[in-house]
C-alpha cells in the first residue's frame, strides 16, 4: 500500500513537470511573435519638372575660316606658331613675290607709256583745234585728233586697272589672318608650291572659339515627336517661345556637365532628304577657351516644363514585365500596391502621370519583403536626391 502511494506521488510530480514545461513553451512562442518591420516612407513630391531631350552633337568654332593661297608660288615664310592665337591682319604666310613684283613693274611701265601717249594726243588736239576753227585744217583732221585723245585717255585708265590688278596679286603673296582666333597646324611647309592642286590648297584654318557652335540632328520621327510635344501639350505644360528660350546644357567626353548653359540659335529650314534629318544648332560661351572645334558632346535641350508634376524616387518603384507599381501606406499602417504609369525620368525620380493623386505616402525600401495588406511600422523621411537639381 505504501509502495502504491509512492508510485502515485511520483506520477503526479512527473505530470506537474510536463504541464509546467508545456506552459513555458507556450509563453516562449507568444514572446517570439515578430513585430511589424520598420520601413522608411516618403511623401510624393510635387514640383515643376523640365522636359529634356538628349542628342549627340559636334562642336565648331563660331567662325572657322580656311586659309588659302590666292596666287600660285613657292611658300617663302611661315610667321606664326602652330596652335597659337593670331590677330586679325597679322601676317601668317608669305609666297615668293618676285614674279608678281615683275608684273607690277611691267604694268607701271605700261601706265607710263599710256600717259606719254595721252600727253602727245592732248598736245596734238590742242594744236589742231584752233587751226580747225580758222579752217586751216579739215574737220576730218580735228575728228581724228579727238578720237586719238579719247583712245589715249582710255589707254591710261586701262593701264591703271592693269597696275592695280598686278598690285592686288602681289598683295596676295602676303597672307594675313582674317579674324582673331586660334590657328591650327600648317598643311604646307616652306618651299612647297601652293595655290594649285594637288599641292595644299588649304594652308591652314583659323577658328574664333570665344563662342562655339554645337550642331546636332533630329531624325524625322524625333522631330515629329518633339513638334507634337511643343504644339499639342496644353494646361500643365509651359511652352518655350522667343521670349523664353529653351535652356541647352552640354556634357563633355569626361562625363561632366559644361558649366555654361547655351541657347538654340538656328534650326534648318527643312529635313535633308538624303539623310532624313533636321539640323539644329546651339551656341555656348567659351570664356576659358576649353572647347575646341571637332569635339563631340551630349547636348540636352529643355523643351518644356511640366507644372506641379508628381515625383516618386526610382528606388521606390517596382517593375514586373514592363508594369510599374508602388507600395502605398494605407489606413492602420497597412500596405497596398498601386499600379502607376511613368511619364518621364527626371534625375533619380520618375514623373508619374497616372495611378497617384499626389498626396500618398510611398514605401522607399523593403519592397521585396512587404506584401499587400501587410502591417508595417512606418518611419517618415525626406528623400535626398543623389543628383544636383539646378532648376
Amino acid at each position: 500500500m505504501k509502495q502504491e502511494k509512492l508510485y502515485f506521488g511520483k506520477f503526479l510530480t512527473f505530470l506537474a513537470v510536463i504541464i509546467v514545461a508545456m506552459l513555458a513553451g507556450c509563453n516562449k512562442r507568444q514572446q517570439s511573435v515578430v513585430p511589424p518591420p520598420e520601413i522608411l516612407v516618403v511623401e510624393v513630391e510635387r514640383k515643376d519638372v523640365p522636359v529634356m531631350e538628349e542628342f549627340i552633337g559636334q562642336i565648331y568654332g563660331f567662325q572657322d575660316i580656311a586659309i588659302r593661297a590666292r596666287v600660285e608660288g613657292f611658300l617663302e615664310g611661315i610667321h606664326f606658331n602652330e596652335g597659337s592665337r593670331v590677330s586679325k591682319g597679322q601676317l601668317i604666310y608669305t609666297i615668293d613675290p618676285q614674279q608678281f613684283q615683275a608684273k607690277v613693274a611691267a604694268q607701271m611701265s605700261g601706265l607710263a607709256q599710256a600717259k606719254t601717249m595721252l600727253a602727245k594726243a592732248e598736245s596734238d588736239l590742242n594744236r589742231i583745234r584752233p587751226l580747225a576753227e580758222n579752217n586751216a585744217v579739215s574737220q576730218r583732221d580735228l575728228d581724228a585728233a579727238v578720237a586719238q585723245y579719247d583712245a589715249a585717255r582710255a589707254g591710261v585708265e586701262a593701264a591703271k586697272a592693269n597696275l592695280e590688278s598686278a598690285q592686288i596679286e602681289l598683295s596676295y603673296t602676303r597672307i594675313k589672318s582674317p579674324i582673331n582666333g586660334i590657328i591650327g597646324k600648317t598643311q604646307a611647309k616652306i618651299g612647297d608650291f601652293v595655290g594649285r592642286s594637288p599641292n595644299p590648297v588649304v594652308l591652314n584654318e583659323v577658328s574664333n572659339v570665344e563662342t562655339v557652335l554645337v550642331e546636332f540632328f533630329l531624325n524625322e520621327s524625333e522631330y515629329l515627336k518633339l513638334a507634337k510635344e511643343l504644339v499639342e501639350q496644353e494646361g500643365t505644360v509651359k511652352k518655350r517661345g522667343t521670349d523664353n528660350q529653351a535652356t541647352v546644357t552640354m556634357t563633355l567626353a569626361d562625363g561632366l556637365e559644361y558649366p555654361h548653359p547655351g541657347y538654340l540659335n538656328f534650326v534648318d529650314r527643312g529635313v535633308n532628304p538624303s539623310t532624313g534629318s533636321l539640323l539644329i544648332q546651339a551656341a555656348f560661351p567659351n570664356p576659358d577657351r576649353i572647347l575646341r572645334p571637332g569635339q563631340f558632346a551630349r547636348v540636352t535641350v529643355e523643351l518644356s516644363v511640366i507644372e506641379d508634376a508628381m515625383l516618386v524616387p526610382q528606388q521606390a518603384v517596382s517593375e514586373i514585365q514592363g508594369n510599374f507599381s508602388v507600395f502605398v501606406l494605407g489606413d492602420s499602417s497597412k500596405v497596398a500596391v498601386i499600379p502607376i504609369n511613368i511619364a518621364i525620368k527626371y534625375q533619380d525620380y520618375y514623373v508619374i502621370d497616372e495611378g497617384l493623386k499626389g498626396d500618398e505616402k510611398i514605401l522607399l525600401e523593403g519592397l521585396q519583403q512587404v506584401r499587400t495588406g501587410m502591417l508595417i511600422k512606418p518611419e517618415m523621411t525626406k528623400y535626398q536626391s543623389k543628383k544636383n537639381d539646378n532648376k
